[in-house]
C-alpha cells in the first residue's frame, strides 16, 4: 500500500543521487550501495520521542536487514555531532546522514508546508521511506509512517 504525500516519488523512477556526509563527517553516496536494497527513511528530528522508537526498531532489527542484503539509511536536518550522539545514545548501527540544507529532502519530496504556532509557514519533514532496489531504482513508497511501525513493515516489505 502506497500512501502519499503531495507528490511523493513513485516507484519505478531513478531514485535521486545524493552525496552528505554521515555521522562521522565521511560523505556518503547512494552509489556505494550499488547491488544492495537501500532502506531510505527520513525523519524529523534526532532524539525526539518517535524518532527515537523508529532508530531503535530499526536497530533492533538491523540483522535480519543484513541478512537480506539491506542497507538501513536515516536521514534528517540534524548535523552530523547530533547523529553521532543520536547514534552513540542508542547504539545505532546504520547509517545516519545530515542534510542541513534539505536539498535531498526536498528531491525525495518528504518536506511539507504548514504553519508555525507563530503563525509562520514552515517547512517539516513528513516521515518517509522508500525502499530502493540493487539498480536505484525506487522499488516502493511509503509516506507518512508511523514510527514505531515503521522498521518491522520494511522488514517484512523486503521479504
Amino acid at each position: 500500500m502506497q500512501t502519499g504525500v503531495g507528490n511523493m516519488l513513485q516507484p519505478g523512477i531513478k531514485a535521486p543521487f545524493f552525496m552528505l556526509p554521515d555521522s562521522n563527517g565521511r560523505v556518503r553516496s547512494l552509489s556505494e550501495f550499488a547491488g544492495k536494497k537501500v532502506i531510505l527513511y527520513f525523519y524529523p528530528k534526532d532524539n525526539t520521542s518517535g524518532c527515537t522508537k523508529q532508530a531503535c526498531g530499526f536497530a533492533e532489527l538491523y540483522p535480519r536487514f543484513t541478512e537480506k542484503g539491506a542497507v538501513v539509511i536515516g536521514i534528517s536536518a540534524d548535523s552530523a555531532a547530533s547523529h553521532q550522539r543520536f547514534a552513540e545514545k542508542y547504539s545505532l548501527p546504520f547509517i545516519l546522514l545530515s542534510d542541513r540544507e534539505r536539498t535531498v529532502m526536498g528531491e525525495y519530496d518528504v518536506l511539507k508546508e504548514k504553519k508555525s504556532s507563530t503563525g509562520r509557514e514552515v517547512y517539516s519533514t513528513v516521515r518517509t521511506t522508500y525502499i530502493i532496489d540493487e539498480q536505484g531504482y525506487i522499488e516502493k513508497a511509503f509516506g507518512e509512517v508511523k514510527a514505531a511501525e515503521n522498521p518491522s513493515k520494511m522488514l517484512e516489505e523486503i521479504s
